[in-house]
């Protein structure tokens, strides 16, 4: 019985046992690099999502802040009835609360904050995601194609 010629190491087993255990070395080495750059290729993507994040974290406070400066506005012309006025003013000043929580807090704290919020009233999250969905719907259906004109008349 003759052996047949084997790719890995020849025909002995002890040179066949060490070029096993280089290649799985080599696969080891080669798996620890590609895990090395998979974390770093993470961690830099998680950076950038960061970033973007707070560039667009600090527009969305300057958004609510020209809203309050404008709902502020709008109160004046209120003058004459101070209720309303007051209304207003109290509306902007916590539109400006807002804005300014926006600008100093982290995503982190701000996602934790309405994780917290969702876990102490799920029902409330509910009701809000329904009555967003369902606003969102009708605003589609709003912008969709225009109906073709009907005069009323057929022929």
């Amino acid at each position: 019985m003759t052996a047949s010629p084997d790719p890995i190491g020849g025909t002995d087993p002890a040179a066949r046992s060490a070029d096993l255990k280089d290649l799985r070395h080599d696969v080891e080495d080669t798996a620890h690099v590609a895990a090395e750059r998979g974390r770093g290729f993470a961690a830099a993507a998680r950076k950038h999502a960061l970033s973007y994040v707070d560039d667009r974290k600090s527009e969305a406070a300057r958004s609510v802040s020209d809203l309050a400066r404008s709902l502020k506005d709008s109160g004046k012309t209120f003058d004459d009835r101070p209720n309303i006025r007051a209304f207003f003013d109290s509306a902007a000043e916590g539109l400006d609360d807002l804005s300014g929580s926006i600008e100093r807090r982290s995503l982190d704290d701000i996602y934790a904050e309405a994780e917290a919020y969702a876990r102490r009233s799920p029902v409330t999250v509910a009701v809000a995601t329904f009555a967003a969905g369902f606003l969102l719907a009708r605003f589609i259906k709003a912008s969709g194609q225009p109906e073709p004109y009907d005069d009323g008349f057929r022929a």
